[in-house]
């Protein structure tokens, strides 16, 4: 558990030397649903190491964010909606115009509808404009923003990181059906553009995280508890520790790799 009043970045403060000179390009980040959870402390370890940081979300900027320069390089776009996520691509690309290119893509959006009273949709009560929301939130965008990227991340070398899901490898008590095959099938992107992406030199890899403390967890999630391993839930910080881990150098030969951060959750 993170002590709460530390900033927990001691076992990748050695990468911070990674970072150029100030005659090189500023590493960029570019990172989708970042205002809260795994998103907000992505963020926040990747501005501490020094990364420009550009975010995407269907919101405005949440004024709560701390890094620098958050509400200029914030994009607002409905990533469900095709012709809004290629605009958003547009726009990306010219704000990258004056860098070197980007170095990582975080695709972390993610959606999860409910029943009536937040009861879990499984294959028979979803209805079919739910699963297509889903995934092309979920599982569409983020192929869209890789490819749509791809010369900026081939310039510099760069990674993508895709969030997966325990949900993705197995029926889970919250999860609704649409949400888990969703994850499932991106882990399985992840493998394609791995084999696809690495001839040009980006690396593509996924995590999936289990239970994460977060303000979206379902009511009940306590009671899981029991059945992980290390006996707790999971801290946000863990979780993007584990990307910028995949973003760096330090993984430099780690492509089309899934990372379960779940405490031991799956075994």
């Amino acid at each position: 558990m993170i002590p709460p009043n530390r900033e927990a970045l001691s076992p990748f403060e050695g990468f911070r030397s990674v970072s150029t000179s100030s005659n090189s390009p500023r590493r960029v980040l570019l990172l989708t649903g970042a205002s809260r959870g795994i998103g907000h402390a992505t963020v926040k370890r990747f501005s501490a190491a020094g990364f420009r940081v550009i975010t995407c979300s269907r919101h405005a900027f949440p004024e709560e964010c701390p890094w620098d320069m958050g509400p200029e390089d914030h994009i607002q776009v409905d990533l469900s909606d095709p012709e809004s996520t290629t605009a958003a691509i547009d726009e990306i690309k010219q704000r990258l115009a004056s860098e070197g290119g980007l170095n990582a893509l975080v695709n972390n959006a993610g959606i999860s509808p409910k029943g009536t009273g937040g009861a879990r949709l499984n294959t028979i009560n979803t209805p079919l404009a739910d699963w297509q929301h889903v995934f092309q939130v979920n599982f569409f965008a983020p192929i869209m923003l890789a490819r749509g990227l791809l010369d900026e991340l081939v310039r510099v070398k760069g990674s993508v990181v895709n969030v997966s899901s325990i949900a993705g490898s197995r029926v889970h008590p919250f999860a609704g059906a649409a949400y888990a095959t969703s994850k499932a099938a991106l882990a399985s992107l992840t493998r394609e553009m791995a084999a696809d992406f690495g001839p040009l030199g980006v690396r593509v890899n996924a995590i999936s995280p289990g239970e994460i403390d977060t303000s979206i967890l379902s009511p009940g999630t306590e009671k899981l508890v029991d059945q992980i391993p290390l006996r707790r839930l999971g801290q946000p910080d863990e979780v993007a520790k584990a990307i910028y881990f995949l973003c760096t150098e330090a993984s430099s030969y780690v492509n089309g790799a899934e990372i379960h951060i779940n405490g031991g959750q799956h075994v």
